[in-house]
């Protein structure tokens, strides 16, 4: 073997030596384990951690399917079918502030011709500890067990602050009523115009069996205000309910009588099926006219039944007739009712 043999060797060695490390230097590194979804049990069932965060999760909803039955002016019965989903999604985490939170639900419906009102955002909040503000159903939107009562409704941009305790709550809550109400005539708008602001207070009391709640509200443009109670008591196998509202006159709270009486009893007659027949009745009903006034002294009533059936975890069935007889506004009572199938996550 010469010089230049060796020298050829060596050269050809040392290229195969350092191809070989430029392999291996390349090599994908091994990928890290995934960080699995963890529970949050810290606020309740169904929330989860966002990964990489400390802010817990949940996502519920439903989708539901309802028949709408209700008696034409030529005395015959019409029926209409719509179709709702609706998403919801809660944001909490802890914090040196307390809790907070946010939520928001998104909602869309179709009807029985095929078209669908878009989405559109039902509820958008923030709460911080007590402190809570967005747009929201006030306290006037709870009402009695079942589908008959009529106690009243508000979806609004509001902020307050609620207390609560094992057997008392108090909360109180500044609302924009802006465009809130449209009366029952089209030619007039109380509620429509700028700068419009409300208060409503609500005092809540658990003992023993029973729970009462005192709400009272006042409309600053209107210049007009309402005040409700609800007791509602463990009574045999199902839940009493007796509710009362008065009204002083026109406002965006509740104007629909000067005077209501309601009540109801849930009957849960098996783990699966509720019965709840409800009755109200209305002193000086119809919506307060433009000078805030009551419709005369028309008197009306309202008589109906719910059914609720729980057809499997998730899936509920729910139909509800009732009748409404409204006085001097209307020649005869109406009939009205709905079946509905709603698959709840």
């Amino acid at each position: 073997m010469n010089i230049k043999s060796l020298l050829l060797g060596s050269a050809a060695a040392l290229a195969v030596v350092s191809g070989a490390q430029a392999a291996d230097a390349i090599v994908a590194a091994e990928p890290e384990p995934m960080e699995y979804v963890r529970v949050c049990d810290a606020f309740g069932t169904g929330y989860f951690y966002i990964p990489g965060t400390e802010t817990c999760l949940k996502i519920s909803g439903y989708v539901r399917a309802q028949v709408n039955m209700y008696e034409r002016t030529d005395g015959d019965f019409g029926w209409d079918m719509f179709t709702r989903g609706r998403l919801v999604v809660e944001a909490k985490n802890d914090s040196e502030l307390g809790t907070i939170g946010s939520y928001i639900a998104m909602q869309a419906e179709g009807d029985a011709d095929g078209e669908t009102a878009g989405v559109y955002l039902d509820e958008a909040y923030i709460t911080v500890g007590g402190f809570k503000v967005g747009y929201l159903y006030n306290y006037w939107d709870t009402g009695l067990a079942g589908e008959t009562d009529d106690l009243g409704s508000n979806l609004l941009n509001s902020v307050g602050y609620e207390y609560t305790s094992d057997a008392f709550s108090f909360g109180v809550f500044v609302d924009e009523l802006n465009k809130t109400y449209t009366s029952w005539d089209p030619a007039f708008d109380y509620y429509g115009g700028a700068d419009s602001i409300g208060i409503e207070a609500q005092l809540s009391g658990t003992f023993g069996v029973a729970t009462a709640t005192l709400l009272g509200a006042y409309d600053f443009a209107a210049e007009n205000g309402a005040v409700r109670a609800i007791v509602e008591a463990e009574v045999g196998p199902g839940t009493l309910g007796v509710a009362g509202v008065w009204s002083s006159g026109a406002n965006a709270y509740y104007d629909l009588a000067e005077w209501t009486v309601a009540a109801s009893y849930s009957a849960k007659l098996t783990d699966k099926l509720t019965l709840t027949p409800g009755a109200q009745y209305f002193w000086n009903y119809g919506h307060a006219d433009v000078d805030g006034d009551f419709i005369g002294s028309n008197d009306a009533w309202a008589a109906g039944l719910t059914l609720d059936y729980a057809l499997a975890e998730g899936l509920a069935l729910k139909a509800n007739v009732e009748y409404l007889d409204e006085g001097d506004l209307a020649d005869d009572g109406e009939w009205s009712g709905f079946v509905r199938l709603q698959r709840s996550f």
